[in-house]
């Protein structure tokens, strides 16, 4: 008896090729619609589907393989007591099925689709046999990826048959493809729900980009997969340009340094070590803002990650290879700019493209499940700030008190940021008490020369600073530890119980403090 294959895609991309070689093997080709016509005008010998059904394809081509002459002979095994039910019914076995799914994913992608087109493109009868092809993978191969064909091919005229082996890869490769198109419905279906967090969560399809040398350390393996049909810019999307290989600390360490930038609208600079921004600036031009940012804790810039959020121009550029730095990301670059960052040959560049698109959603793995929230995409206006002490900011200490509010909460809690004139000068984070992280961002602070101008060599930069903290303060004690470094002006999102002994700390020491409403905590 000739074997028969079954050949249903959407991308035609080497499907004659696949059905001629078939052919030469002895198989008897069956096909359906665009496919069947594609095959029949290469001159390929092929069988309509409903020449086996006996049935039309109908419904607009709603129902075109969904019989039992096609299940049938895709789910039988080859046992004597399947094979005499085949026999008994008509129904020939069918031994290799070829099926890519509608393009629901390209269609969704196009500005204008109407949900009714987004509709009719969701395949049903080629899940069926994708999954029936799969379930059945002991006796039957599922074709899912048309760049298989050249090797199953091989292998069919090499030994005869697909192994075990084959078979099987084969059949996870099908289950993985009907699983993404199944999510990639769900979450399209899930858009403009009041409540996204119904029901099952479907993150979407990921591919894999690489492996990686090792995971956060050399004994853990690793790779980077990306998540296919993100639109906008992300680390997970960037171009890498120049330099080594990435890790994955610098991934993780990229889209820290990406997510902090992308937060202001003046040139920002911001460079990052192990997720925490050691350095963070905004100027009125790119290269004054790196300059600052450096210039805040050049000691653990060494060796940091970089993001800024303009085009990097060639002045920038000469004073990024002054010091060096594991990994720099923006979203795009001047020639002669990248033709000085070249010069470190290790230097990895990324280049991100304009920084638009947010994440809907934040998704951490842990221990059998997922966490799955809203992306902090949280902002407060200055209009929005209460003041809820005696003094109100002054206009130069609400500028930085913004500032800092933007940097807070891209800080691994507790976290508290000291700025002064658009410069992050001290960084407190991960502390298990709020004061504790309060003394550390104020001793960097202090010991900061960021502010001081020419001729000083002694004055505290921490005189004149705001603090920003990610939570409110659940006692007195970090207003008075701040006063007590010169701070002047403080920011948090209040609502504690004690809010009124911070207060009243704040106005005994004539600090200002506002509040945000709003917490920012980052675990």
């Amino acid at each position: 008896m000739k074997r028969r294959a079954l050949l249903s895609v959407s991308d035609k991309s080497g499907i004659v090729d696949f059905a001629r070689g078939l052919v030469e093997l002895g198989f008897e080709i069956v096909s359906t619609g665009g496919t069947y016509k594609t095959i029949k005008e290469a001159g390929v010998p092929v069988t309509y589907v409903t020449e086996i059904t006996g049935f039309p394809e109908i419904l607009d081509g709603r129902v075109k393989t969904l019989h039992p002459k096609v299940h049938g002979g895709i789910l039988a095994r080859r046992t004597p007591d399947h094979l005499q039910q085949l026999e008994d019914n008509a129904i020939v076995p069918i031994d290799v099925v070829a099926v890519n799914l509608y393009p629901f994913r390209q269609t969704i992608a196009k500005p204008d689709v109407t949900l009714e087109e987004a509709i009719e493109n969701i395949d049903i009868g080629g899940p069926a046999m994708v999954r029936a092809s799969a379930k059945n993978h002991a006796y039957v191969t599922i074709v899912v990826n048309p760049s298989r064909y050249t090797s199953i091919l091989d292998e069919l005229k090499a030994a005869g048959a697909l192994s075990d082996e084959t078979r099987r890869a084969l059949a996870q490769e099908a289950f993985a493809h009907t699983a993404e198109y199944d999510s990639a419905i769900a979450a399209y279906l899930m858009q403009g729900q009041a409540d996204p967090f119904t029901g099952i969560f479907a993150p979407g399809k990921v591919e894999k980009v690489q492996d990686l040398r090792y995971g956060e350390n050399p004994h853990q393996k690793a790779a980077f997969y990306r998540e296919v049909g993100f639109k906008g810019a992300g680390a997970g999307t960037a171009r890498q340009l120049w330099g080594k290989e990435l890790s994955f600390n610098n991934l993780m360490d990229l889209n820290s340094a990406l997510e902090l930038v992308r937060e202001f609208a003046q040139p920002a600079a911001t460079i990052i070590k192990h997720n925490n921004p050691c350095g963070t600036a905004i100027g009125k031009d790119l290269v004054e803002a790196y300059v600052k940012a450096l210039s805040a804790d050049p000691v653990s810039a060494y060796g940091g990650i970089i993001a800024l959020n303009r085009t990097v121009d060639v002045d920038t550029a000469n004073e990024i290879v002054k010091t060096f730095m594991e990994a720099i990301i923006a979203p795009s670059y001047d020639e002669d700019a990248l033709d000085v960052l070249k010069r470190k040959k290790n230097l990895r560049i990324m280049e991100v493209g304009p920084l638009t698109g947010m994440p809907n959603f934040d998704v951490k793995k842990i221990r059998g499940g997922y966490l799955v929230q809203d992306a902090d995409q949280g902002q407060v206006n200055a209009e929005e700030l209460k003041t809820v002490t005696e003094r109100a900011p002054e206009e130069e200490e609400l500028i930085d008190l913004m500032f800092a509010w933007k940097v807070v909460k891209h800080v691994k809690s507790n976290a508290i940021v000291v700025a002064k004139n658009g410069v992050a000068i001290g960084v407190g984070a991960g502390q298990m008490n709020r004061v504790g992280s309060a003394f550390i961002a104020l001793e960097q602070a202090k010991a900061s020369k960021v502010g001081l101008v020419e001729g000083e060599s002694s004055r505290p930069d921490s005189e004149g600073a705001v603090l920003a903290s990610d939570a409110f303060f659940p006692f007195k004690d970090t207003v008075e530890t701040a006063a007590g470094y010169g701070i002047t002006a403080v920011i948090q999102p209040g609502g504690s119980i004690h809010d009124d002994e911070s207060i009243e700390a704040c106005n005994r020491l004539g600090l200002a403090m506002v509040f945000t409403g709003m917490r920012h905590f980052k675990h």
